[in-house]
């Protein structure tokens, strides 16, 4: 037998990974790309010196609680304990967005890999409200897995160690847990998952809707009851599939990556979808891979399977990590198993190993926060008010929703968030209205328009208002009827809003 048909008899039995590994590195470096890019523009206006929540005080405020650096390092490890600024925010985002580029290129090494995980997780740890997704702390899991799929140093496509079939269970074991638990919050959380409603209400009331959710919305009861159902099988019956023989957990990962790219095209869920199909690859092998993929990779992936080498390290350091995530898996499964699960939770201070879930409970109506300015001097029922427009979220009722996923607006979440409660659940909008109130180009940056270009406006105000989907052939895409009041107008002159403000070392 020669050496090709040698090779050909290795893909064929399944023994093999090389284009799988390949496959997800370049997915996560996409996906590093656009966190880093995210942060790179949104970073400064949210965390900043003179941010909206400023990392700063957070830090400080970690530091008064615990005693000490070294104490607040060890519970929120984050890069940013050395020092943090503003134009070391931007350079520090801009130079994870370049190492990620170089992932996405092909060229990944356990060294580059740890280096962009403890970047992101720097951002994160200091991100606070504006990083508290599920997603952030399972991009993190999921980088951290593939530091150990690479060799140390070599940083080719195909290098000369083969990934360690330990991790690939690994990521497995990550794909389960995150569809498993987002099955589970759902069964236990809001009645309509059980009676097979809730998709009546989910494309209309998710948090940024795409053009596609108006007409998934307007679809017959009967297809969202098989919608949801299906939705139940493929989070609670398919993932234990992963680690079936190959023939079912092939049909296993078409299911879960199929089922994550009709989310992407149904809503603008962030990354989360994307970075979700990285351990769903771990469900194939090069068998599947070399059936799909440019013959000049398929044949890269073979010379390298025949240089290859055993490395008793590479294995050793894989049977460490097996155990490390094992012992950190406890946990996160006595979680999923707990009638009081919750959902994206963290349990160690590096948010090695996680608890995942989404959407436990559906919002039945849709409500938005309207921000609006006027520059009259007294105000009175004949003033006039602007609106200021986010970039993605539902404000004029005649704009078409965005496709805007992979990329996340945060400030919009965040907004849908506060729609959902009270000024004093989410005191940094009252920040937000003073960065307004004095055309604050950071916090500008965050939003679509600026409806008072040449001078700041005298007063902001916040109105709550109802929103619902138009009908399909109406000119516009929503209706909405007024609420109420949810902040009232506010000037710079306002000394119980001055006061406030200061309490919390926001009069910048």
């Amino acid at each position: 037998m020669n050496d090709h048909d040698f090779l050909q008899k290795l893909f064929a039995g399944g023994n093999s990974y090389w284009l799988t590994r390949f496959i997800i590195l370049r997915l996560l470096g996409f996906v590093y790309a656009v966190a880093f890019f995210v942060a790179a523009q949104q970073l400064v206006s949210l965390i900043g010196g003179h941010g909206l929540t400023p990392a700063r005080y957070f830090l400080g405020e970690i530091h008064s609680q615990l005693g000490s650096r070294t104490a607040g390092m060890l519970q929120v490890p984050t890069l940013f304990w050395f020092g943090i600024s503003d134009n070391g925010l931007s350079v520090f985002a801009w130079v994870g967005f370049g190492l990620s580029l170089v992932v996405l290129a092909g060229y990944a090494n356990a060294i580059i890999l740890t280096v962009l995980w403890a970047m992101y997780m720097s951002i994160v740890h200091i991100g606070q409200i504006w990083y508290g997704y599920g997603w952030e702390t399972q991009l993190l899991e999921t980088g951290f897995l593939s530091i150990f799929l690479c060799p140390l140093l070599d940083a080719r496509p195909f290098p000369k160690r083969a990934p360690p079939l330990l991790v690939i269970w690994l990521f497995r074991w990550l794909g389960f847990r995150i569809m498993i638990g987002a099955g589970l919050i759902k069964l236990r959380g809001d009645p309509c998952w059980r009676d097979l409603t809730c998709l009546y209400y989910h494309y209309e009331t998710q948090p940024i809707p795409s053009p596609i959710s108006r007409y998934l919305h307007f679809a017959p009861h009967w297809f969202h009851n098989v919608e949801t159902a299906w939705n139940h099988f493929i989070e609670l019956v398919v993932p234990w599939f992963s680690f079936a023989p190959r023939t079912a957990r092939h049909i296993a990962g078409i299911l879960l990556i199929t089922f994550q790219i009709f989310l992407i095209i149904s809503g603008n869920l962030s990354f989360l979808n994307y970075v979700t199909i990285i351990p769903f690859l771990a469900c194939f092998d090069d068998t599947f891979f070399r059936r799909i993929l440019p013959k000049s990779l398929v044949r890269r992936a073979e010379e390298a399977a025949q240089q290859a080498k055993p490395c008793r390290v590479q294995n050793g350091v894989a049977i460490a990590l097996s155990i490390l995530v094992a012992y950190l898996s406890v946990a996160p499964v006595l979680n999923l198993v707990s009638n009081r699960q919750v959902m994206n939770s963290s349990f160690d201070p590096l948010d090695l190993v996680n608890t995942y879930g989404a959407f436990g409970s559906v919002g039945k109506e849709r409500y938005e926060i309207i921000f609006e300015g006027t520059d009259d001097a007294l105000i009175s029922g004949d003033t006039k008010w602007k609106e200021y427009e986010f970039t993605a979220k539902p404000g004029d009722p005649n704009r078409r929703p965005p496709f805007i996923a992979p990329y996340q607006p945060r400030i919009d979440w965040q907004i849908w968030f506060a729609a959902m409660a009270s000024p004093a659940d989410y005191p940094w909008t009252l920040h937000f209205v003073w960065k307004l109130l004095h055309n604050d180009r950071g916090t500008l940056s965050l939003l679509a328009n600026n409806p008072f270009p040449t001078s700041p406006p005298r007063y902001i105000r916040a109105r709550l208002y109802r929103y619902h989907f138009a009908p399909i052939g109406d000119p516009a895409w929503w209706k909405r009827e007024p609420i109420g009041e949810w902040l009232p107008a506010l000037s710079t002159d306002d000394t119980e809003f001055r006061r406030l403000l200061g309490a919390m070392n926001w009069l910048d």
